[in-house]
């Protein structure tokens, strides 16, 4: 899997660097702040790294919520079609050629999410942490789904442990044939995705 993890990234990176550029100077223009987000992650046996992202919320939102919710003022315009889009998840590229991360597997969560996992839970944490996911795919308009003022309970208590059961199920009967569909899916849709968020983007240039 790691052969398959290193070729895909490079891959990856290589193919849609255009993009990578594209966004990157529009959230350097268009906010005050770094390009990449870096946030602290569990890893696998529980090891930490930093995730990176584009950066699509203000400087210092991660004083607030660990989680975002659907009508979150800290994200920016741009964040906003970003995380949409999914895009913002492309330097995770980055953390795959590192070996911190697989294209597949459960999405890694913030420590302070994992301290409450549960001995079952925490089995998620025997594997590399991935790009993508059975419970990414399946849930990939989440932040729609936390409304309210306390979106992070109800991430907490109703869609972590929903989340972490599907990764669960999804590890107990893992093989590589499925892994490569969450990857075509998730290629497809982020392929799509990317060239219309540069169209809009062009257009908008020229308006």
């Amino acid at each position: 899997m790691r052969v398959l993890d290193l070729s895909v990234s490079v891959l990856g990176l290589i193919v849609l660097s255009p993009v990578l550029l594209v966004v990157a100077l529009v959230v350097k223009v268009t906010s005050r702040g770094p390009v990449l987000y870096r946030a602290e992650r569990v890893g696998k046996d529980g090891r930490l790294f930093h995730l990176y992202k584009f950066r699509s919320m203000v400087v210092d939102a991660d004083r607030g919520a660990r989680v975002t919710g659907k009508d979150d003022e800290r994200v920016t315009p741009v964040g906003r079609m970003l995380r949409r889009s999914k895009i913002d998840e492309l330097p995770q590229l980055f953390n795959t050629l590192r070996g911190d991360m697989s294209l597949v597997g459960p999405r890694p969560e913030d420590p302070g999410y994992v301290r409450g996992y549960s001995p079952e839970q925490r089995r998620v944490l025997d594997v590399k942490p991935g790009i993508t996911g059975a419970a990414t795919v399946l849930m990939r308009h989440e932040e729609q789904l936390l409304t309210g003022p306390d979106w992070e309970e109800t991430y907490r208590r109703e869609l972590l442990p929903e989340k972490l059961q599907i990764e669960l199920d999804y590890l107990s009967q893992r093989t590589l044939s499925k892994d490569l569909h969450i990857l075509l899916q998730t290629a497809f849709a982020l392929c799509t995705k990317a060239t219309r968020f540069v169209a809009n983007r062009g257009s908008a240039c020229r308006s």
